[in-house]
């Protein structure tokens, strides 16, 4: 693995980014644009997975950037079961609802696998540029 150097390198955040697009887009749909307690709530799920991985890449240890990714993770599957709901009331179609499912599968398996990774190797503390150069 290269080493990553901001927090949109990561294939994790930019799959949640993906997802939370779609998920803004579907919940603008008549039916599910009504339902503010719905769409509010799915809505802040899938911006928490790219929150979480931006946050967590940016604290300042490894331990603690691997349960700002379990938070992220647990988002994901917040955001799967709001899908079921979504499909269950017919707020969106069977096809929506797979391509939306298959992406929050998708971002949770890469988040299991980066915890995975930090996990195995507990040496490397920072995860970014050890010195940072500031103009004042």
């Amino acid at each position: 693995m290269s080493t990553i150097t901001r927090f949109e390198e990561i294939e994790a955040w930019q799959t949640a980014r993906e997802l939370t697009k779609l998920i803004y887009s579907l919940t603008e749909e008549s039916k599910f644009s009504r339902d503010f307690g719905l769409k509010d709530q799915i809505r802040r799920a899938s911006v928490s997975i790219m929150s979480n991985i931006s946050a967590g890449f940016e604290s300042q240890t490894q331990p603690q950037f691997i349960r700002y990714l379990g938070l992220a993770k647990a988002s994901a599957g917040e955001v799967r079961s709001q899908l079921y709901v979504s499909r269950d009331l017919d707020y969106i179609t069977q096809e929506q609802f797979t391509k939306a499912f298959a992406m929050a599968e998708k971002v949770s398996r890469q988040t299991a696998r980066f915890i995975a990774y930090l996990e195995t190797h507990p040496q490397s503390q920072k995860l970014r540029e050890a010195a940072a150069e500031y103009e004042v």
